[in-house]
């Protein structure tokens, strides 16, 4: 994981999702990569998240795994 995104002021885990893959519920994936952070909602300008690699996830209609 070399690849890293810096918050805007707003963010939250799944609007920073969509901006880096097209798709909110891949956020678990986000939250995987950064444990330090899993208290946060709604994210301060300035925080550098780590982003992983994605490989592709079958389409399914199932909800996102934090919404199970």
């Amino acid at each position: 994981m070399s690849k890293t995104y810096r918050t805007i002021q707003g963010d939250a885990w799944d609007s920073v999702a969509f901006r880096l893959w097209g798709r909110e519920r891949l956020a678990h994936h986000l939250m995987a990569a950064n444990p330090e952070h899993l208290d946060v909602v709604i994210f301060p300008a300035g925080v550098e998240l780590a982003v992983p690699d994605m490989v592709a996830e079958p389409e399914t209609p199932e909800l996102p795994p934090w919404m199970a």
